[in-house]
């Protein structure tokens, strides 16, 4: 018979599973071995809970990546007094998923500002364009409202760019003329623009 308190030889053979516990120091020191321990551990509640929060499978697998490599790099940095391996490992994950949520959001506001912004833009372009049109044209209303002599005198000194007394000698007209037509043409043309904005 049997002594059932006894343990079979080949049983000291088994190399039981460590916990993260003893995993989480030899990850610290470096060792690839106990790492891809603790990603067995790790890896399947770590990718729920970043897939719960991201509801993207694609995306969770990245964030979980990421996870681990903080994982992995910030392993010498965990401190026991502050909750267990498994809740350190889960609030990082919890950390990460929620980044990039907020990532996500804050990349499509600026998007959606962006293009509100193009909208503004284009709205303030077609309403310069417009007020620049109307107010051309009533110029040009305006000008026409001139005696000959006057539009003649305004267009050579204010749109051709001739000084006064290059409009006169271009007119053959004395410049005391010319600065009379030239001053009278501006008062009509101010009461004329008044009238009309």
């Amino acid at each position: 018979m049997r002594d059932r308190g006894r343990v079979p030889s080949s049983w000291h053979d088994i190399a039981l599973p460590e916990s993260l516990d003893q995993l989480l120091p030899r990850v610290a020191q470096g060792d690839s071995q106990a790492f891809e321990q603790f990603y067995r551990h790790l890896s399947a509640p770590v990718f729920g809970l970043i897939l719960r929060v991201l509801r993207d499978p694609a995306q969770s697998e990245e964030v979980a990546q990421e996870v681990f490599l903080e994982l992995w790099r910030t392993a010498t940095r965990y401190n026991a007094g502050q909750g267990s391996v498994r809740s350190w490992a889960m609030m990082i994950a919890h950390r990460r998923a929620v980044d990039r949520v907020r990532a996500a959001q804050a990349s499509s506001e600026r998007d959606t500002k962006a293009a509100q912004t193009d909208r503004t833009r284009d709205f303030d372009e077609v309403t310069d364009t417009v007020l620049g049109n109307l107010e051309r044209q009533q110029v040009r209303a305006c000008l026409d409202s001139l005696t000959d002599v006057q539009r003649e005198s305004v267009r050579m000194a204010y749109y051709q760019g001739y000084t006064h007394r290059e409009v006169s000698q271009l007119l053959d007209c004395p410049l005391g003329t010319i600065k009379t037509r030239l001053r009278d043409g501006l008062i009509r043309l101010r009461d004329c623009l008044g009238a009309t904005s």
